[in-house]
C-alpha cells in the first residue's frame, strides 16, 4: 500500500511487520494514504 509522508512529501511503501508506521526517509510517523487521481462515479438509487 502506498502512503505519502506529511513532512517530506515522499511516497513510501509501508511494511507493517518490519518497520511499523514510520517514514524511512525522515522518521516521521504521520502518513497519508494516497488516493487515485481518477474520480469514481456511482449512480444513486
Amino acid at each position: 500500500m502506498a502512503y505519502r509522508c506529511t513532512r517530506c512529501k515522499k511516497t513510501v511503501e509501508v511494511d507493517y511487520e518490519y518497520s511499523g508506521i514510520r517514514c524511512p526517509y525522515c522518521g516521521h510517523r504521520i502518513l497519508m494514504k494516497e488516493r487515485p487521481t481518477t474520480v469514481k462515479r456511482m449512480k444513486a438509487v
